[in-house]
């Protein structure tokens, strides 16, 4: 059975760091694109940050580009997604996702669509606050 569970979020301040994580399970992750999406109250889903299987190449919305890292530990099944300098903007219930790749060309870039990806996690809550 494929799963994704995410895990890691919670109340941070202004300002602090936090890691989320991502366990898979039922299928060949290594070879999955992966990415990062959120969703604020009453706001659109949208991709954080994605991470390419064939090469390696990220991809990461501007608002968060300096700030967050996105990584994987195929031998663990898992993908990470590092945050820091979170502000309040950053609140959002995150969702892991991940979609076997459409291309293995050397040059190819994941996607940052949601309706690309196939399989989700359940969603965590990141709250950023004081």
């Amino acid at each position: 059975q494929l799963q994704l569970v995410g895990s890691g979020g919670g109340l941070v301040q202004p300002g602090g760091s936090l890691r989320l994580s991502c366990a898979a399970s039922g299928f060949a992750f290594h070879y999955y694109d992966i990415a990062w999406f959120r969703q604020a109250p009453g706001k659109e889903r949208e991709g954080v940050a994605c991470f390419t299987s064939a090469n390696g190449r990220t991809n990461y919305r501007d608002s968060v580009k300096g700030r967050f890292t996105i990584s994987r530990d195929n031998a663990k099944n898992t993908m990470y997604l590092l945050m820091n300098s979170l502000t309040p903007e950053d609140t959002a219930v995150y969702y892991c996702a991940a979609v076997p790749p459409p291309s293995l060309h050397p040059l190819a870039l994941c996607s940052m669509r949601q309706p690309d990806y196939v399989y989700w996690g359940q969603g965590t809550q990141l709250t950023v606050s004081s």
